[in-house]
């Protein structure tokens, strides 16, 4: 049975989805750099920070961040993972109520988050929290499902052995993200970015993500058993590769 409660879908999928999810192009920050006016002196709020993927992004560039996330299990490890950052702040909140002061942060960031959502809610929560004149990113990591046989075969792994992977695998459609930033003159951008697996990597990929069966599920042993033939036949030198499109959705709210 798949959990309905996005604050709590990844507790038992924390230490996968520190080792073996992606990370983010450098080509994210040198945008926000050269047109967001991005600075180190610049306070951010990454909401749904997780384990600290993005997080760690903007610290080892020199900027304070508030890392404000919902689920006890990836809050902890993000602040395990960020321990050495002085300029990190962990924080329990949501992106409806992050709990942060009024007109207190520069930019709003969410990496790989933003389609748990209440999109209403969570624009007005960011503008109460954003500074005159601050920036929105929202940020996803988009796997590609057809551009090599690999990944249609894993593709139709998911489809076959997911337990809601149909219901929530899509991200906000265009529609959605225009209405999230309404009058703001958003703006996009696509980036390419892979990771590439050894067999062990590659499983813990797969189990890292919320809509895959866990041990005990009939289904468990069954997609393993899938991806394993799969990865014998694709391989290429001991690794296969997931390609990525990184989409990149940047406004002002007001």
């Amino acid at each position: 049975m798949p959990i309905t409660d996005s604050t709590r879908r990844f507790s038992s999928r924390v230490d996968n989805y520190i080792r073996y999810r992606p990370s983010y192009p450098p080509a994210v920050l040198e945008t926000m750099k050269n047109e967001c006016g991005l600075t180190e002196l610049a306070i951010i709020a990454d909401i749904g920070s997780g384990t600290g993927l993005l997080s760690k992004i903007f610290l080892d560039d020199g900027n304070p961040v508030v890392g404000v996330e919902p689920n006890a299990d990836m809050r902890q490890a993000g602040e395990q993972f960020l321990a050495e950052y002085a300029k990190f702040t962990s924080v329990d909140g949501t992106a409806e109520a992050t709990t942060l002061p009024d007109h207190s942060v520069d930019f709003v960031t969410a990496g790989q988050a933003a389609h748990w959502f209440n999109l209403e809610k969570a624009r007005r929560e960011f503008v109460r929290i954003l500074k005159p004149g601050g920036w929105t990113v929202l940020i996803w990591n988009e796997r590609k499902t057809g551009s090599t046989p690999f990944l249609v075969a894993y593709e139709n792994l998911l489809l076959t052995c997911g337990t809601d992977y149909q219901e929530i695998r899509h991200e906000r459609t265009s529609k959605e993200i225009d209405a999230f930033f309404a009058h703001a003159a958003l703006q996009s951008k696509v980036f390419p970015y892979e990771q590439r697996f050894d067999y062990e990597s590659l499983q813990g990929r797969l189990l890292s993500s919320s809509y895959t069966p866990q041990a005990g599920d009939p289904k468990y042993a069954p997609m393993l058993e899938e991806l394993r033939r799969m990865f014998d036949q694709y391989q290429t030198a001991g690794h296969v590769t997931f390609e990525y499109d990184t989409r990149m959705f940047y406004g002002k709210l007001v």
